[in-house]
């Protein structure tokens, strides 16, 4: 197994100038080739050493500036444990590890006893369906006959998993996919998902039967807690007792919630898929049909306009969430989102519960930094993270706000440039947390030093 990546350079700025952000680059560069993987990249060589769904989408957006063809590879890889249904699992695993490399891993999972699994053994659950606008702009980066190939053995397999999103979670039939799982948004232990998962019945002491891998690399005090881990398992072992079906989920499933991120991230998806169909030759219309509708089912059905805030609602008990978290600033991807809608997004993102601003004083968190129960150093509580730093900042020069896209590009380059390409960053110092070498922290600072000329307030480019 490769060593993990190189340490941190020594520089302090934001990588305005050319000396520090070639020294930036490398630095990327160098994590992504330490994490490749023979034919793809795994998030860390610690944490994290099988492919993630949702990280090899950003991971490629970095990738198409440096290592195209792999970038191109990343995806099909992916692709490639599609399941028949259209579903693309979270975790791909990596056969060549030994048993207990990961926890869940492919024996916990079971996959292969699920009609329609691929040969590969993977999870039964998803991840916020970002792959589409990932294809886009890699093939964006460098338009070529090769990529333009590329684009159009991927279209297929792109269409079928917005179809499974849409045919099969769309639980409450209000025009929006249901995460049946934490792990699904991304955000694993969100504040967002504390009502919901409070419904889970599970006892921490259940895990004194496994073996957590997490904690093994990582603080215990920055992860997720024994409680939260049985009622994760609680879910899988819900969803995977009637082979990872989804008839019936409103009937028997113990979490069921409309996210935020996830429902903008399936209307990038569509957007992103008309404009490959006019690059193939296929019909772009329904496309943008299907965005429009869950750009209006989002506003509909997620928008508090009491807040001014994107929540996600909790199928089960038909309400909105109350906690106010960084999920409901990822709306402002979608370019048709509502004028009031992208006004109160801007405000929320610069309230001092986020912080936003052309010159921030400290990073983006994940989390209302005003809350009882903001966690500075836990995961998803509060640090701040690369990717959810990178869709706000791709949906404020979306919008016409350059000058925050500008202040917020700088804090993404700052973090790296004072502590490396960590996994995620304590929202007040911007010390690095997690693991030393995380491949979408890598990825998509190459993408955020690239578009330097829009980050400083010139042309955005949607």
């Amino acid at each position: 197994m490769t060593a993990p990546g190189p340490a941190a350079p020594m520089v302090t700025g934001d990588g305005g100038g050319p000396a520090e952000a070639d020294q930036l680059r490398r630095l990327a560069v160098a994590t992504l080739d330490g994490n490749w993987e023979h034919d793809h990249t795994v998030p860390s060589r610690t944490l994290y050493p099988h492919q993630w769904s949702w990280d090899s989408a950003f991971i490629a957006i970095g990738l198409a500036h440096v290592r195209p063809d792999r970038a191109w590879q990343e995806l099909r890889t992916l692709f490639a444990a599609q399941w028949a249904d259209g579903r693309v699992p979270h975790i791909v695993f990596n056969p060549r590890l030994r048993v207990g490399a990961y926890f869940p891993g492919p024996q916990f999972w079971g996959s292969e006893r699920a009609d329609g699994a691929p040969a590969a053994a993977t999870s039964g659950i998803v991840q916020p369906p970002v792959h589409a606008l990932a294809a886009w702009l890699v093939h964006r980066r460098a338009p070529s006959t090769a990529s333009r190939a590329a684009l159009t053995e991927l279209y297929p397999a792109l269409v079928a998993q917005q179809s499974y999103l849409t045919e099969r979670r769309d639980v409450a039939r209000g025009g929006l996919a249901c995460v049946v799982h934490p792990w699904e948004s991304g955000l694993d232990n969100s504040p967002a998902w504390d009502e919901p998962m409070a419904a889970v019945p599970a006892d921490a002491a259940v895990m004194r039967a496994y073996t957590r891998h997490d904690t093994a690399h990582a603080d215990a005090a920055h992860r997720p807690t024994d409680l939260d881990y049985a009622r994760y398992l609680a879910m899988v072992e819900s969803y995977r007792r009637h082979d990872y079906r989804d008839d019936g989920l409103a009937d028997r499933h113990p979490f069921l919630v409309e996210c935020p991120l996830f429902n903008a991230a399936r209307g990038a998806a569509e957007h992103a898929l008309a404009d490959i169909a006019g690059v193939i030759g296929a019909d772009p219309v329904p496309h943008r049909d299907r965005a429009r509708r869950i750009t209006e089912a989002l506003v509909d059905r997620l928008f508090d306009p009491v807040t001014g805030t994107f929540q996600p609602r909790d199928v089960r008990a038909d309400r909105l969430v109350s906690a106010r978290t960084a999920l409901g600033l990822t709306p402002l991807i979608l370019p048709d989102l509502p004028p009031r809608q992208v006004a109160a997004v801007v405000t929320e993102a610069g309230s001092a519960r986020f912080g936003l601003a052309r010159r921030m004083d400290r990073p983006l968190p994940s989390h209302d930094r005003t809350a009882g129960d903001f966690e500075p150093l836990r995961y998803w509580r509060g640090p701040s993270w690369m990717n959810l730093n990178w869709l706000l900042w791709r949906g404020l020069r979306t919008h016409g706000r350059p000058d925050l896209a500008a202040g917020l590009r700088r804090s993404m380059i700052g973090l790296v440039a004072g502590a490396g390409c960590h996994e995620y960053f304590h929202p007040d110092t911007g010390a690095g947390l997690g693991s030393a070498a995380f491949g979408w922290t890598a990825a998509l600072l190459l993408d955020a030093l690239a578009s330097g000329d829009a980050g400083r307030g010139g042309a955005a480019e949607a």
